[in-house]
C-alpha cells in the first residue's frame, strides 16, 4: 500500500472510532481492518499501531485543536473533518518524519474526497492555526 492509501485507512478507522466506546476500540479496529480487506500483515500492524496511538493521544490532540480553533470546538465539527484534522494533528506533533506541509497537504486532500462541501478549507484553515 502507498502511504496515501495507508493514510486513508487510518482516517477510516479513526472515523468509525468517534462512534464507538473507548473499550471497544480494539475490536472495532479488528473489523475496520477485516472490512478494508486488510491482507499485508505489515501494513496492518502499522496501521493498528499508528491509529492506537492516534486514540491514546486523542485528549491531546482534541485539546490542541480546541485551543487553535477559533470558534470551533470538537464537539462542533463534523465527524469526517474531524478526524482527518485529528490525524493530521498527530502527523504534525508526534512524526517527526512527516513533514507539517505534507500532513496538511494530505489531510486537505483526503478533506476534498470525504467533506462537506467546504471540508477542504475548513481543514485547511485549522491546520494552518496548529501549524
Amino acid at each position: 500500500m502507498t502511504r496515501r492509501e495507508i493514510r486513508e485507512c487510518i482516517f477510516k478507522i479513526l472515523f468509525r472510532a468517534d462512534f464507538y466506546g473507548r473499550e471497544e476500540q480494539e475490536e472495532q479496529l479488528a473489523l475496520s481492518l477485516e472490512e478494508i480487506g486488510m491482507t499485508d500483515e505489515k501494513d496492518a500492524g502499522y496501521i493498528s499501531a499508528k491509529t492506537e496511538d492516534i486514540l491514546c493521544h486523542l485528549d491531546e490532540i482534541d485539546a490542541l485543536i480546541n485551543e487553535r480553533a477559533q470558534k470551533w470546538k470538537t464537539t462542533r465539527m463534523a465527524k469526517a473533518e474531524l478526524a482527518i484534522i485529528r490525524l493530521a494533528v498527530y502527523e504534525m506533533k508526534y512524526e517527526e518524519e512527516i513533514p507539517v506541509s505534507v500532513a496538511i497537504n494530505e489531510a486537505v486532500e483526503l478533506a476534498k474526497i470525504y467533506g462537506a462541501e467546504n471540508g477542504a478549507g475548513f481543514v485547511n484553515g485549522v491546520l494552518a492555526k496548529l501549524a
